[in-house]
Order: structure tokens, then C-alpha cells, then sequence
């Protein structure tokens, strides 16, 4: 698989270290970078993390703005400026700087979320809120869809 999926909650150890789950882990080995890349998430108290892939995404967005324009340079600053390159340890640990734990309110535990592309690091608690609010809106979204497709669909009364 070449995509982060799923959620794991894991301990900081004593030292403030945190365990990469091995299953993301070989996502980013795949992906052929030995570090982490992180930044505060723009819009969640969430860290955003990946590797190669992450990256490019982020050269994606970025070029799509014309050299130059306040755009691309605010888009890079907001990205690249805070982003920081954490080295995975033997065991498969990284350590969390203090601007990245403050962003995301953690203490002394994590929640792993997959994203696909990425995966967000959470404080394990907003996380589950965050959780519920999106299980919410895709459900009534859900909804909407159904009964869309219902009303379109062929032999459907009007």
C-alpha cells in the first residue's frame, strides 16, 4: 500500500519521543525519504506529516501561481516557512518540536491519522471531536447525494 489509512493512538515516551506506526512507516519508506516532513495544519490544531509525496503536493499547489505573485509567496512561506524535517531514529521515533506540539495541543499522547497522501498528528481528544463533526457532514452530505440520485435516476417520478 502507498497510502497512509487508518488511526493509531501511541504514547510519547519519557524522553518525548513518539513511535511512527510501522504501517506508516512503510508508506514513507516506499516513498523513498528517511525523515518526516511536518508543519502546523493551516486550518486544524493538527500537524500535517509525510514524506516525498507530501512534498510534491505541496510544489503542486505552489506552482500553480505565477513566480513571484504575493500568492505563491505567501502560500510557500505558510508551508515551507514552518515546515520542519524530523529525523526517524533506529526504533522508528520521532521527536516532536515544542512550536509543533503547542500548534496541536499535545502532551502526552498522539493520535496518527491517515490521509491518504499525508497523515495529521492530533491530541487524541480533538481528534475524536474532529472525527465526529466530519462523520456528521459526510453523512448528511450522504444524504443529499442519495436522494439526488434517487430523484435523477431513470423511471424516477417527479
Amino acid at each position: 500500500m502507498d497510502r497512509f489509512v487508518s488511526n493509531v493512538v501511541l504514547r510519547l515516551d519519557a524522553k518525548g519521543r513518539v513511535s511512527i506506526p510501522a504501517q506508516f512507516r512503510s508508506v514513507l519508506n516506499r516513498d523513498g525519504f528517511d525523515g518526516l516532513y511536518c508543519y502546523p495544519a493551516l486550518d486544524r490544531p493538527a500537524i500535517d506529516a509525510g514524506g516525498n509525496a507530501l512534498m510534491a503536493e505541496i510544489e503542486h499547489l505552489t506552482t500553480r501561481y505565477a513566480p513571484f505573485s504575493d500568492e505563491r509567496e505567501q502560500l510557500a512561506i505558510a508551508l515551507y516557512g514552518t515546515s520542519e524535517t524530523l529525523k526517524i531514529d533506529g526504533e522508528g521515533r520521532v521527536m516532536l518540536s515544542e512550536t509543533l506540539k503547542s500548534h496541536a495541543g499535545i502532551t502526552d499522547r498522539v493520535a496518527f491519522v491517515g490521509l491518504g497522501h499525508k497523515f495529521q498528528i492530533w491530541e487524541p481528544d480533538r481528534f475524536r471531536a474532529e472525527l465526529a463533526e466530519a462523520t456528521d457532514k459526510v453523512r448528511a452530505l450522504k444524504q443529499r447525494l442519495g436522494s439526488q440520485t434517487a430523484r435523477d435516476a431513470p423511471g424516477a417520478r417527479e
